[in-house]
């Protein structure tokens, strides 16, 4: 009987307790073992002390190269069913190789956000410019969608993101799957610290991701000191992994603003502060720090960008893009019991709207299984894809190529 095989090829060890994109992968993975006989993850970055212990889940995981040949024997001998990338430059490295040693592997995708996106947005925001469609037309974007026009498969984490690759790119649907994060069971709001018991306001996030340094910067600069003026005995507490000397610098314990540092389990943290803040100035995907709070009970509040692809219309919080309007709700919700309480309530509803159940988990494993089953065809019906795994326009392959002789001959 055949044993089936899946290989998921990550840009880092996976650290749940550090981003929601390692929180994500630990979802997938969850979902893979349930379906494959054997789930291999690789990374070739280095495993930190806070990387999940995979091996306890029952994964076996490699330690692999960048522009090594020793991927390729490695790749020959699992001979995967399915091959998932993390991140489009992990597909740039790897997804040749793949390619070329097990051709009829499924080739999926995980895009986690749209990374062009994200950076057309940031580039918008440090120029201080009003926003052009024409700003998505970057190098990184051309990038992106090349690797997802090679892949079989590709995970979409946003509907808006979804809409916007087949509106504005017109990526075909059969190479797109919107997969949100998973349903978790909901706690009973009734049994969550109740607005008397809750004090004090939080922000939580990743500082290796730039947005949320810049979300910081303006809390500090921006939003809390209009905030403390009217609650002078509040205080903002900044959580988040990887903090470094830029934000250190900004704590202010006399101005209630204070950095704390990493959260050993974000949504214990969460729930027992009154509300969330997080103005995003930038960014895509879908926002961790949101999900967190709804499953604590936590009223957030975001700007609109923040809280894309959330359902920001019925927000449980608030959703406000000017200084002024963020504030005044901040105010609103931190002091008025039955506001907060109107705002709670949403959230039920706000993460049934989000979030993939079994129903939709069900329904991508079964698409990996149909694309298994008709993988020629459904190739040939992609034909830029076809036409960009040519060699003429396989720039990463020969520059791995080139490196890899390098390095073997020492130079």
């Amino acid at each position: 009987m055949h044993c089936k095989k899946l290989f998921v090829i990550g840009q880092v060890w996976p650290e749940p307790t550090s981003s929601a994109a390692g929180w994500r992968m630990l979802q997938l993975l969850h979902l893979f073992l349930d379906q494959y006989d054997e789930v291999h993850f690789g990374s070739a970055a280095a495993h930190s002390p806070h990387s999940h212990p995979l091996e306890e889940m029952g994964i076996v995981c490699h330690e692999i190269l960048l522009n090594s040949s020793s991927f390729d024997a490695l790749i020959q001998e699992l001979n995967p069913d399915v091959v998932v990338f993390d991140r489009f430059m992990i597909e740039e490295q790897f997804g040749w190789r793949v390619a070329e040693h097990c051709p009829q592997a499924v080739r999926i995708l995980d895009t986690e956000d749209l990374h062009f996106l994200r950076l057309a947005r940031q580039e918008a925001y440090r120029q201080q410019i009003a926003w052009s469609d024409d700003l998505l037309y970057s190098p990184t974007a051309m990038r992106e969608l090349a690797a997802i026009y090679r892949c079989d498969l590709s995970i979409i984490i946003s509907r808006s993101e979804y809409q916007l690759l087949v509106d504005q790119f017109r990526i075909q649907e059969s190479l797109l799957h919107y997969l949100p994060f998973f349903l978790e069971k909901l706690m009973d709001l009734a049994s969550l610290p109740r607005f008397e018991d809750r004090k004090n306001m939080i922000f939580i996030g990743n500082f290796l991701h730039e947005p949320n340094w810049k979300t910081v910067e303006l809390l500090k600069t921006t939003y809390w000191p209009a905030i403390r003026k009217a609650m002078p005995e509040v205080e903002l507490h900044i959580y988040g992994a990887y903090a470094s000397q830029k934000v250190e610098q900004l704590h202010r314990p006399q101005e209630g603003f204070l950095i704390k540092g990493r959260a050993t389990n974000a949504q214990q943290t969460i729930q027992s502060y009154r509300l969330l803040l997080a103005p995003i100035p930038f960014g895509a995907g879908l926002k961790g720090k949101f999900v967190d709070a709804m499953m604590t009970g936590t009223p957030s509040i975001s700007s609109r960008l923040g809280a894309e692809g959330m359902n920001p219309e019925h927000w449980p919080g608030s959703v406000a893009d000017t200084p002024e309007t963020f504030v005044s709700q901040t105010v609103d919700l931190y002091t008025h019991s039955g506001y907060w309480q109107e705002k709670q309530a949403l959230i039920p509803q706000a993460l049934s709207n989000l979030m993939a159940d079994e129903q939709v988990q069900d329904a991508f494993i079964i698409r990996i299984a149909d694309l298994s089953k008709n993988i020629s065809l459904h190739r040939n019906e992609n034909i830029v894809g076809r036409i960009l795994a040519q060699d003429q326009y396989a720039a990463k392959k020969y520059m791995s190529r080139w490196i890899e002789a390098k390095n073997i001959a020492g130079l």
